[in-house]
């Protein structure tokens, strides 16, 4: 049993396997003794409790099939966190297993993850620590997002480490190096990159440690995808490229549009609204014509 957990019982759980630990936290996997309900149950490590407050205050504004849903905690008697089981494989997993993907595979796997994430920045949430351990795929292809122990949002501000990349070394995005704090900017990088490692197999960054692997992001563009994979179509190489891009001003605007450059159908309701600002703008656009010409008409009659 980990150290933070010093029982094989938390409240009506019983601990049956520790299944991860982080810097801030450690997950088990526990079974609700009465309903038999699987669950993981996360404990924060001594002096990460205010961190940890600010991940569970965040999660409990979320309800989204794609995001790790928080349940109640209350009979534990301590602080934790106790959220449904993800059933399935980590994307981790899945890339050790298969190493690089098909691209339709990998375009089947990002979608709903730019759907869930397209969620969270709704909710003025980034996660900023994308990748694929942090991501669990089920059999029918359904994704849940896990960890938001790093996340930000503007309901709960905790300032970082003054001048401390937040994220993970393979992932963080440049502006996270350069100890900003990062927004949904930094996530959609952080899919790139995972993306990217999808369709070939590697990372687009290296380096002989954490460091140099940072660094070289700073210094050096990726080398294209599809020199590496021609299988790769250019169009779904252009968007990788560009989701990948050092200045987040050059990233796209917003996960939607990353999605719709992997190939997702554009919302009806979006197309609508785009339409109708388009003849609003063409109306006023002929306002002053429709008067000159009243002016006109109204003159030759004089």
């Amino acid at each position: 049993m980990s150290s933070s957990l010093k029982s094989d019982r938390l409240g009506p759980y019983r601990i049956e396997d520790e299944v991860a630990q982080g810097g801030m936290a450690t997950v088990f996997r526990g079974v609700h003794e009465q309903t038999g309900r699987a669950v993981a149950i996360k404990v924060p490590h001594p002096g990460e409790e205010r961190h940890f407050r600010r991940e569970l205050e965040i999660l409990r504004r979320l309800d989204h099939p794609g995001v790790v849903k928080v349940l109640d905690n209350r009979e534990c008697g301590r602080l934790c966190m106790v959220m449904e089981w993800a059933e399935g494989r980590s994307l981790r997993r899945i890339l050790t297993d298969a190493g690089a993907l098909d691209p339709e595979a990998a375009v089947r796997i990002v979608l709903p993850v730019c759907d869930a994430l397209e969620y969270i920045h709704g909710r003025g949430v980034a996660h900023r620590d994308l990748k694929p351990e942090n991501i669990v795929v089920d059999a029918q292809g359904r994704i849940k997002v896990l960890d938001f122990g790093v996340a930000t949002c503007g309901a709960f501000f905790m300032p970082d480490a003054p001048r401390q990349a937040t994220g993970t070394p393979d992932y963080i995005s440049p502006e996270q190096v350069l100890g900003k704090r990062g927004d949904a900017r930094s996530d959609i990088y952080a899919l790139g990159v995972m993306l990217y490692e999808m369709l070939t197999g590697t990372v687009p960054f290296s380096g002989a440690n954490a460091l140099a692997v940072m660094n070289d992001r700073l210094r050096n563009a990726p080398t294209p995808p599809r020199e590496l994979n021609p299988a790769i179509p250019v169009e779904l190489d252009k968007a990788v490229c560009r989701a990948l891009e050092r200045d987040p001003k050059r990233r796209y605007a917003s996960v939607r549009h990353l999605a719709w450059a992997l190939g997702a159908p554009r919302r009806p309701q979006l197309l609508e609204s785009r339409a109708r600002r388009v003849l609003s703008y063409v109306a006023l656009g002929m306002i002053p014509g429709t008067i000159f010409a009243l002016l006109l008409y109204a003159a030759s009659r004089q």
